[in-house]
């Protein structure tokens, strides 16, 4: 139990960058420019995380069928996931666009991803998960931020927006339980097919709903390029970094 609490622990430098962008965004009230810039470097940190981060540990380690098959539930998923929010968004009368929460659930599939490497990671050895948990905190300060922001521009009421804030913890709790207790004794191919499901809800989301959202406040298309490509190539030098440290 002691080291499970041990990974609850580590597990929380993720969503730790995600709380520090959102009180960031509390701080000050940021120009629509702004908050769209935010959204693209998240995109791009997100994008950057499968491409750099998931896509080769999966292919390298997973049979090529069971790999795509688990790529599309994770997409097919994320359609039934943008339906729930919209329904629940409906029922229970929620300010923010359908837009804005795809957003949130973009990001909260990335801190799911970043919990289950966390758990697994620290089944291995606590350093290891110590060194993937402190590797995401700087990277997750822009979706924390851009989130919060656009809630912030919709309208959403400041005690909610806290509420959101905090609870960026719950996915990556969820994620480095799992990791944890129900992938650390398994084989790495199906420790693997849990993370390309994973892939397939946060490129889904990513794509359909954080760049569009983003594009919605109208950036000069050279501030969200370079926002984009920004966040991108921050996530490389950090990935080479995490590479060098291990």
């Amino acid at each position: 139990m002691t080291d499970y609490l041990v990974v609850l622990a580590i597990a929380l430098l993720p969503a730790g960058g995600n709380v520090i962008g959102s009180l960031i965004a509390e701080s000050a009230r940021a120009p629509g420019w702004v908050v769209g810039a935010s959204l693209h470097a998240a995109a791009g940190v997100a994008i950057a995380v499968v491409s750099i981060d998931l896509m080769p540990r999966i292919i390298d380690g997973t049979p090529i069928g069971l790999a795509v098959l688990a790529f599309l539930a994770g997409a097919a998923f994320s359609v039934l996931l943008a339906k729930g929010v919209g329904l629940l968004r409906t029922r229970l009368r929620l300010r923010g666009s359908a837009g804005a929460w795809m957003v949130y659930m973009s990001i909260a599939a990335d801190l799911l991803s970043d919990g289950l490497m966390t758990g697994v990671g620290s089944s291995v050895s606590s350093a290891l998960g110590l060194l993937l948990g402190a590797s995401q905190v700087v990277a997750n300060i822009p979706g924390g931020f851009a989130s919060v922001a656009n809630f912030r521009d919709e309208g959403v009421h400041r005690k909610k927006r806290l509420l959101i804030a905090a609870s960026f913890a719950l996915p990556v709790f969820l994620g480095a339980s799992i990791g944890f207790w129900l992938l650390r004794g398994v084989g790495g191919e199906i420790q693997n097919a849990a993370l390309a499901f994973v892939v397939g809800v946060l490129l889904l989301a990513t794509v359909e709903d954080t760049l569009p959202q983003g594009d919605e406040p109208a950036p000069p298309r050279l501030i969200s390029t370079i926002s984009f490509a920004g966040g991108f190539a921050f996530f490389m030098l950090l990935a080479s970094w995490l590479d060098a440290g291990s």
